[in-house]
């Protein structure tokens, strides 16, 4: 499952998330993104995994971009690197705008500093599987992108789904990343989670 629809959503220039776009112009490049998350008690096992892929994001704070590197731990893709801004979308989704940048372009980008986050996406098809690294080990996440509202509504999790999280908030990228490892424990322990 994947996301290939694009969605446009005419603005005026003084739309409050995208402020200084001409009129029609704030989500002209950005693609609404449907996905599901949902909250596992452990990793996927390794017969499971057809691609593992190192993510570092950067957070760049009081904005809403992230810089983000890809790098294949199995050597069969090159590193992707890429610049993104999300912004509130139509009900519960949010539009993403992506930039691909060069090595170069990021590595200038890293350059103004940010809160950093680290995790392995284990590719389990048609999901993928984030598992992150300290403060945040003992987080792991399964999501699921569609391609429509009607395919999203319908989506079932997956057998070994602790609970779905879609919705909330604290498993957000942008809230993982101040995310301490007490506060991460205590949510765990909501969904009856005890991480060592």
């Amino acid at each position: 499952m994947s996301v290939i629809a694009h969605h446009h959503r005419p603005r005026d220039a003084r739309s409050v998330d995208n402020p200084s776009a001409p009129p029609g112009k704030a989500h002209k490049y950005a693609r609404r993104e449907r996905e599901r998350c949902w909250l596992l008690a452990e990793p996927p096992k390794p017969g499971e995994v057809v691609a593992e892929i190192e993510i570092t994001d950067l957070y760049f704070q009081g904005t809403r971009l992230r810089l983000r590197r890809m790098v294949d731990r199995r050597g069969r893709q090159p590193n992707v690197y890429k610049l993104t801004q999300k912004v509130p979308g139509p009900g519960p989704h949010r539009l993403t705008t992506n930039t691909y940048l060069s090595e170069a372009e990021y590595e200038l980008l890293a350059r103004l500093g940010g809160l950093q986050l680290r995790k392995v996406r284990y590719s389990v098809p048609p999901f993928g599987v984030d598992v992150f690294d300290p403060p945040l080990d003992g987080l792991v996440l399964l999501e699921a992108e569609f391609e429509s509202d009607e395919a999203m509504a319908a989506g079932t999790a997956p057998a070994n789904a602790v609970a779905e999280v879609t919705g909330d908030v604290r498993f957000t990228g942008g809230r993982l990343v101040t995310t301490t490892r007490p506060e991460l424990l205590r949510h765990l322990a909501e969904f009856g989670l005890n991480p060592a």
